[in-house]
């Protein structure tokens, strides 16, 4: 008979699907309580951003996910220590607690690691994008950090912890994680000295020189106190990466980090350093390049956020578009927990890339994202016939979608004005999708701190 501690953590539960409601609210909270506290905590755009990003990571990882679990799995079933399954239930408790620091004390190493050295970061900056601090930036996560932090947590698969449970554990890890992303909590007191806190995380997520690779917590920030790394909030945070993003575009979010590396390797004169880049230290330069620069002092009153002005009907054009994508994008995630074949998911999860890409270039007014919207509105009614032909409402739905993507690309249509070229940038806005100039490549990676 199962106790409660197998049923929290052994039933295979997403955690993190279910709580996309609560998400939401609690985003809708925060942005009543800084009106109330007359802050502007949220941008459309950034948030928009920082949603899309998140939506691309839990699409990304249905086709990951499995792979890169296979070596705990294999780990656990062949070389465990402990039967933890066969535990009594006291026991079973405090392997439960055993777990939930195991997996936070596995979370703290790969995220050191990840703000310490080249390719690692590249699997994580796009957590650390935003110039805003709130609740969607939480959700704002890399489509590739997996492939490097589950090496971390391989040792958790020998002490004998089972998948689900680890699985689970690490949801609950990554919820926790959630509320911390908030401008609207000041310090709480002796809470402070234990758990990993809004403030600790402020400042995790500052480029101020003195906050740089500070508080790695995930939960627990004894860990940050312990090795060396613990930041107490004292000036103003500045959020963003020390050599911002300037973009909207969530695929290119996730892979300017690795462009950069490759154009870096490409110009190394050395071989040996053509290959050593990936491995280094943040701010290593491969001699015959000049290096970069120093991160340096910033203050709210100096930085100029990334912000093209759009019309308003536009954005209500992209929040109408990402809530159709939003739901497009939960029904695959539903597919996927119902173990459907990834050949069925792969073709609405490609619809939903599309969609984020085409929103991330029309809050930037780049001409290619308009022809590429009229063409997934165009995709649409069709991709909703072969969805739905089994069900006898097909030609209903599949009526209803058409009119959604005429009466859409109208809309989008009527703005066609408002959109400019490459070329045509504004200054402080500069493109998001563009070559990677040589003179440019000075000033790409700090030689000090990774960001936050």
């Amino acid at each position: 008979m199962g106790t409660l501690v197998d049923t929290i953590l052994g039933s295979n539960i997403n955690y993190v699907t279910l709580a996309v409601p609560f998400f939401f609210l609690l985003i809708g909270v925060e942005f009543v309580a800084g009106l109330v506290q007359h802050k502007r905590l949220y941008r459309f755009n950034d948030s928009i951003n920082d949603l899309s990003c998140g939506i691309i990571d839990q699409i990304v990882g249905i086709f990951l996910k499995g792979l890169l679990f296979a070596g705990y799995v294999y780990l656990f079933e062949n070389y465990r220590f402990f039967d933890i399954l066969s535990a009594p239930p006291a026991m079973k408790w405090v392997a439960a607690l055993g777990l939930m620091l195991g997996v936070d004390l596995g979370f703290y190493w790969f995220h050191r690691i990840a703000h310490e050295y080249a390719a690692p970061w590249a699997t994580h900056v796009v957590h650390h994008q935003s110039e805003e601090y709130n609740l969607t930036v939480a959700l704002r996560q890399s489509a590739f950090e997996g492939c490097f932090s589950w090496v971390f947590y391989l040792p958790l698969a020998l002490i004998g912890f089972p998948p689900a449970w680890y699985l689970a554990m690490a949801a609950i890890n990554l919820l926790y994680q959630f509320w911390v992303h908030t401008e609207a909590i000041g310090k709480l007191g002796p809470l402070e000295w234990i758990l990993n806190t809004p403030s600790h995380h402020r400042v995790h997520h500052a480029r101020n020189p003195k906050y740089l690779d500070k508080n790695y917590a995930g939960m627990f920030i004894i860990w940050d106190r312990m090795f060396g790394t613990f930041q107490p909030e004292e000036e103003q945070p500045v959020y963003g990466i020390t050599k911002p993003l300037h973009s909207w575009n969530p695929l290119w979010a996730n892979f300017h980090a690795w462009a950069e590396l490759a154009y870096d390797a490409y110009r190394a004169p050395r071989w040996r350093d053509k290959v050593k880049i990936w491995f280094m230290p943040l701010g290593w330069t491969p001699p015959g390049l000049p290096e970069g620069p120093r991160a340096g002092q910033v203050t709210r009153a100096t930085v100029k956020k990334f912000d093209p002005l759009l019309p308003l009907a536009l954005n209500l054009f992209v929040l109408v578009q990402f809530t159709m994508t939003l739901a497009l994008a939960v029904g695959v995630l539903v597919l996927s927990d119902q173990q459907a074949p990834l050949g069925s998911i792969a073709g609405p999860a490609a619809l939903v890339l599309w969609s984020l890409l085409n929103l991330g270039g029309i809050l930037e007014r780049k001409n290619w994202s308009l022809p590429l919207t009229v063409a997934w509105l165009a995709v649409l009614p069709l991709a909703a016939w072969l969805w739905f032909a089994p069900q006898p409402t097909a030609s209903v739905v599949t009526a209803g979608v058409a009119v959604y993507s005429i009466g859409s690309a109208v809309w989008l249509l009527l703005y066609r004005r408002a959109f400019r070229s490459a070329t045509d940038i504004d200054a402080g806005t500069p493109p998001s999708w563009h070559a990677i100039e040589p003179a440019a490549a000075s000033e790409r990676r700090p030689t000090s701190g990774s960001t936050v």
